[in-house]
């Protein structure tokens, strides 16, 4: 008898392992994976999304105890998502808003169907209005391999350290790749952080595929803007999303560089007009204005496309958050962490030189991009500019207490160094006359 051909051989092969045990076809799996929370700038809600691999009903069931029945009920929808690449791959995202939530409680909830469903998770509700310290663990850059930072993250979350994580752009590297299957792998990676605190994100570099399409798919932020920008007020601050990448892929049309620029005037000068109530103005985008970092990024040019805008004079941010007083601006991309003194056009505005951050006359940078990525850490020129206050070239992510009107703290932990507090500043400000800096 001749032997069979190694193709035969191999479709063998292939037809048994795509067959179950009783040798029927394996279906689908209609179980909830990659659960993550979001807050949908409403108080007193939350989004829980998820994905299956085929269409079922979304609802959420929560409640107060971690056992027994979970007797509140929210029904969502879902949405088919397809991958750009060759095999066109289909995912069904679910989202379900959770309603008229108990601030600063404790809830259990579990998420799917009667075909399936997750294992239960715990968060714990917003707090309203601006009086309480909200806590925040910010990055970006932060891969399915390499993840250096994230076992550190993740204890951290399970101690209750944060009321929320700020996940400055860069996911997975990359999302699309190998058919969307990396960003699968990424999302079951953060669930254990991500479906027990809102994970609020923006774009990065590494997004851009399919003009952001599994960032917008699988993320589920406030606004009407997938995602891209947006804006929600946590205690004494109002933090802004905004995207920096509608700077560099204008084949998906420059008129997205003018209406986020637009809406963030619009934005600031709401938020100006409610500084009595929330004094804080926080900004977060991917690629910083600002780095000293040995590569050719855009921000190691001096005249960066996110400081200056399109052909140096058009959308240009740092006039703007300058004209409208933000106090703090946090970035990433760089895999590095690098703290600046208190800055605007390449110049140093400290509030004196005994205390630089008290009542700054400039915003505040943060590039917290170290959490970890198959790109490893980024090296610093061999000489610190004027304005660069703090580098460090160790794995890790910044803690962010807003601690109430007038004081904020921020630290960076050194994953490198066994959670090691490798920079601890308090930015102070006084509520008179902090508008702007003009």
């Amino acid at each position: 008898m001749r032997p069979l051909c190694p193709c035969w051989s191999c479709y063998c092969l292939l037809l048994i392992s795509s067959l179950g045990v009783q040798g029927t076809p394996v279906a689908p799996r209609a179980d909830p994976e990659q659960v993550h929370l979001s807050y949908p700038g409403e108080p007193g809600s939350m989004t829980v999304t998820w994905t299956t691999w085929v269409p079922t009903p979304s609802e959420v069931q929560f409640g107060l105890q971690l056992t027994g029945p979970l007797p509140l009920r929210a029904q969502g929808t879902f949405s088919r998502f397809v991958d750009g690449g060759l095999l066109r791959r289909k995912l069904y995202i679910h989202r379900v808003t959770l309603r008229e939530l108990l601030p600063g409680v404790q809830y259990v909830y579990r998420c799917g169907s009667s075909r399936g469903w997750s294992r239960r998770f715990r968060f714990r509700a917003l707090k309203n209005g601006p009086h309480w310290s909200p806590r925040l663990a910010v990055f970006g850059d932060l891969g399915a391999d390499n993840p250096k930072a994230f076992p550190r993250l993740r204890r951290d979350t399970q101690q209750g350290m944060y009321d929320a994580v700020l996940h400055v752009g860069d996911f997975a590297y990359n999302m699309d790749q190998d058919n969307a299957r990396v960003g699968d792998k990424f999302m079951r990676l953060i669930e254990p952080v991500a479906a027990s605190l809102p994970y609020m994100t923006c774009p990065g570099n590494h997004e851009e595929r399919y003009n952001f399409s599994n960032y917008k798919a699988r993320f589920s932020m406030p606004g009407n803007s997938e995602g891209l920008w947006y804006s929600w007020d946590l205690g004494p601050a109002h933090i802004i999303s905004f995207s920096t990448e509608v700077y560099f892929f204008l084949s998906y049309g420059h008129h997205l560089v003018e209406r986020q620029f637009h809406w963030l005037e619009s934005d600031l000068q709401k938020a100006n007009k409610n500084r009595a109530a929330r004094p804080w103005i926080i900004t977060m985008g991917h690629r910083p204005m600002y780095c000293s970092n040995a590569d050719l990024d855009d921000c190691t040019w001096h005249e960066s496309k996110v400081r200056k805008g399109l052909r140096g004079k058009f959308f240009g941010l740092e006039d703007l958050f300058y004209k409208y007083g933000v106090d703090l601006q946090l970035w990433a991309h760089e895999h590095s962490y690098e703290r600046l003194w208190p800055i605007y056009d390449y110049q140093v505005f400290n509030g004196s030189r005994e205390m630089p951050y008290t009542n700054p006359r400039g915003p505040v940078h943060i590039i917290t991009g170290s959490a970890g990525c198959e790109e490893r850490l980024t090296p610093f020129s061999l000489f610190p500019r004027p304005w660069s206050a703090v580098r460090v070239k160790e794995y890790g992510y910044t803690r962010l207490q807003i601690l109430n009107g007038t004081h904020v703290h921020i630290q960076q932990v050194s994953d490198d160094q066994d959670g090691k507090i490798v920079d601890d500043i308090w930015v102070v400000r006084s509520l008179v006359g902090r508008m702007t800096y003009l």
